[in-house]
Parts: C-alpha cells; structure tokens; sequence
C-alpha cells in the first residue's frame, strides 16, 4: 500500500543466567545464544517475510535504545511494534514501547496489544486524527492527511476541550456559553489548519477528557487507526507525555504516533 521495504528486528538483550556461568565462560554463553537466536530469527514468519527479500537485523544490548537507534541510523520512517497489555492493561504500557515512543525520531504504529490479544484486519476504511491546535498541529494533519488519502481511508479529526470543574448551578448558563465559544473557536481554527494542508476532513470537537474523547471517537467510527502527534524533542519532558501513554495504553486500534 505505500511501496515500503520491510525489516524484521529483533534485539538479543544480556540475559545469561548464574548456572549458565559456572558450566561455561562468559563470551561463550553469549555466542551461543547468538546462534540460537539468529537461527529463530531466520525462519520466524518465513511465508509472510520471505527471508530473500526481506533484511532481518539481530543486534544486541538494550531493546529501546537499540531500536531507536538502528531506526536512526537506517533511516527508517515507522517502527512497528506491539504495547504490552494482560492484567495490567489499565496501568501498565510495556517499557520498551514507551521509551521507544520517547526515543525515536520516527513515527512509531503501536499495534494494539498484539501479546495478548489478536488484532482484527485492518482495513483501512477509517482513520481517526486527534487534532490540537499548538504550532505542532499542521504537521501532524498534513501527514495524517497524506497517510489517509494513500490508504485510501476517510479521515476524522478530532479535537477535545478539556472540560472545566463543574461550579454551582448558577454558574451553568456562564460555563455553557464559555464552552460554546471555545467550540466556535476551535472550529475556526481546524478549519484554518485544513485549508493550509488542503484537508477536507470531517471534524469533530468534544468537551471533555481528552483521552476519553479520542478513544471513543475511535471505538465509535470503528477506526483502523488513530493517529496522534508527538512532541519534536525527546526527554522526560519530551515526547512521551502522560496524555500519549494512556492513548497508546487504552486506544481500541494501532495508533500512529507522529
């Protein structure tokens, strides 16, 4: 669908147990699992990646760190790769994926809990764009836009004004009205960003959560993928802010974070 070579990646961390230790020097253990894991590697999904044609990459050391740094340097656009999800769903988003999430430069498609629990087939009828309206906004629209238009997907955008705490009911017609101008604001300014990229989505704004908004705005469209933007910088105040991980955490589809 969008013309791209594929490379299957897997990291072999240190993992060399005590017992390993005392029946062999340490160099050698570490060989070892080498052969094992690249011969794992070498006939995992042999139908779907023919391993004539596609490259398979076993590099060694930290997971995060090493994907984020052959993506860097082979110049990858998008690293796919599934969250963690189990008993934990609701607190836990696996630590490779968030720090991969923090640490690459390029888009990251987060398959939704792929561990655990089997993907339905995308088909790529809708996508969802979570749209705010920071400098960042245009970039994220023009590629979700260009994304959408060669899958040859509808595209929805979606923006949230969090909502304020509720105050006496006195005050409800003031909120009221706050609330609609902010709304007719936000409009006018999707609608600005959308002429600049050329975009003739559907747009969509919500009072409220702002996670709960996206995510069931993507339950509601059935959506195949919910697109979200990132921060350009990455560190702990960087990329991954609390408001990705629990969308990547609770979404009901890959999400694709730009």
């Amino acid at each position: 669908m969008f013309s791209a070579k594929v490379t299957l990646l897997y990291i072999l961390e240190p993992c060399v147990s005590g017992f390993e230790l005392l029946t062999r020097p340490l160099p050698q253990a570490e060989e070892d699992r080498k052969i094992v894991a690249c011969a794992k590697l070498e006939s995992y999904l042999g139908s779907e990646f023919p391993l004539h044609e596609i490259p398979r990459l076993l590099v060694a050391g930290e997971a995060a760190v090493r994907i984020a740094e052959v993506a860097r340097e082979r110049g990858f656009t998008v690293i796919v790769m599934p969250t963690h999800a189990g008993v934990f769903r609701r607190t836990l988003l696996g630590s490779t994926t968030a720090k991969v999430l923090n640490d690459a430069d390029c888009m990251v498609l987060t398959t939704q809990h792929a561990e655990t629990i089997s993907p339905r087939r995308l088909e790529h009828r809708e996508w969802v764009c979570a749209i705010g309206l920071s400098a960042d906004s245009e970039r994220v629209l023009r590629i979700a836009s260009q994304l959408a238009e060669t899958a040859h997907a509808n595209l929805t955008l979606v923006h949230a004004i969090p909502s304020a705490v509720p105050g006496v009911p006195a005050q409800l017609d003031l909120e009221e009205r706050v609330q609609s101008m902010e709304k007719q604001a936000a409009r006018e300014r999707v609608r600005e960003l959308q002429r600049v990229v050329g975009s003739h989505a559907h747009a969509s704004i919500a009072v409220g959560p702002i996670k709960d908004a996206l995510t069931e705005a993507a339950c509601r469209l059935q959506a195949d993928v919910l697109v979200i933007g990132r921060s350009s910088q990455p560190g702990a105040q960087g990329r991954l802010r609390d408001l990705t991980y629990a969308v990547v955490r609770d979404a009901p589809c890959p999400v694709l974070s730009v």
